[in-house]
């Protein structure tokens, strides 16, 4: 066995109704003054109101930044920077979907006013220190409350990540109630979301491909792949939205520990010039990037199909990984995603545009178990479209 490191947030507290603890939790962690970060429509939803009575009954005081948007771009993160400098906070709490939690983690050290976004990106740009941080995701999809990355839209349309294991939360806190408003269709998104993780993760040519992912990777796909239908049809299924949040956070370890790889490459220039969300971008490009593995990894695929879809362990091995791509494809079809980049869209003329900005995502694309060229990343899509 290779040698390799694991890393997570420092704390996890999961649990229908653990929001209630979130002020006593803060009190001891963050400080007497922190900031929310977060985005409208969790204030105009009025999300975050049990949070911010126990925030007050701890008697920590709470400014709010609500200005985060899908795909943050720069401008968001540095005004959520600078009213946390301005407000003199001692801590941060972070409170949404994957785009709030990445704001937050860049808050938390960009408040400290020593380090400048523009020169942290990439892998292990960030000198650190930090405010203190928690963070409390809103849906299950993302990961982001367990992972060291943020993930900033820069220019028109191009995404980067700041990666670096100071952005990893002190506290990541996991109420599956606050999931239960969440629209059909953002649930069945940002499920399919984590099944990429966790595939990804289990597959990725990282170096630190690792035992711990891998497991992880199978108990994520066993939680996802069984409740992902029972979230969509019904919003307040107590087990199915305790899992569905479980199973993300499991799968977003994996992933923060053997990175993902050309699911996600494909998946950016789309949400980046079209903003289709990005568990649906992912969806989209999905089954198509797997039979392109296939060739490299279809043994891999054919060891974790039946851990989120059980009756496949009845298919011999090398059919498998076919049956396992197939049912991902009736999967997204079943909770209703769109199932061509034309659905949502994106004229074909436009397919080369994104093979050549898929290819900027090196950072992804040097984890993928099969070499992929532009000419590759186009084939995809063409198939995608």
């Amino acid at each position: 066995m290779h040698p390799f490191t694991f890393s997570t947030a420092k704390t996890v507290v999961f649990g229908a109704g653990s929001i209630a603890q979130i002020g006593d939790i803060a009190r001891d962690q963050l400080g007497a003054r922190v900031i929310l970060v977060t985005d409208r429509g969790i204030v105009d939803a009025k999300l975050h109101e049990g949070a911010l009575a126990s925030l007050a009954a701890a008697g920590i005081a709470v400014t709010i930044f609500d200005g985060v948007m899908a795909d943050p771009p720069e401008k968001v993160v540095l005004a959520a920077a600078e009213q946390a400098r301005r407000e003199g906070v001692q801590g941060v709490i972070g409170f949404g979907g994957g785009s709030s939690m990445d704001v937050a983690k860049l808050v938390a050290l960009l408040a400290r006013g020593e380090e400048e976004l523009s020169s942290i990106y990439g892998v292990g740009q960030v000198r650190g220190p930090r405010l203190p941080l928690m963070l409390v995701p809103t849906t299950a999809g993302t990961g982001s409350e367990v992972t060291p990355i943020s993930i900033v839209t820069t220019g028109e349309a191009e995404k980067k990540g700041v990666v670096s294991p100071v952005l990893l939360p002190d506290i990541a806190l996991l109420d599956p109630e606050l999931t239960y408003a969440l629209p059909h269709h953002v649930t069945a998104a940002t499920g399919i979301d984590a099944m990429v993780h966790a595939i990804e993760a289990y597959t990725s040519a990282s170096a630190n491909n690792n035992p711990v992912s891998r497991l992880l990777a199978k108990e994520a796909l066993r939680l996802l792949g069984g409740d992902i239908r029972s979230a969509v049809r019904e919003g307040t299924h107590v087990e199915a939205r305790a899992n569905m949040l479980l199973g993300a956070m499991f799968a977003g370890q994996a992933f923060a520990n053997s990175p993902v790889a050309a699911v996600h490459a494909l998946a950016y220039p789309v949400g980046g010039h079209y903003h289709v969300p990005h568990g649906l971008s992912n969806a989209l490009v999905l089954p198509h990037v797997l039979r392109f593995n296939a060739e490299t990894c279809g043994r891999a695929y054919a060891e974790i199909a039946p851990c989120a879809f059980p009756w496949l362990a009845e298919v011999p091995v090398a059919r498998r990984a076919e049956a396992f791509v197939e049912a991902l494809t009736h999967l997204c079809e079943e909770v209703g995603l769109a199932q061509r980049l034309r659905d949502v869209g994106i004229p074909r003329e436009d397919l080369a545009r994104l093979a050549h900005d898929a290819m900027k995502q090196t950072r992804l694309l040097v984890n993928n178990p099969r070499p992929l060229s532009e000419a590759d990343a186009l084939s995809i899509y063409e198939a995608a479209w």
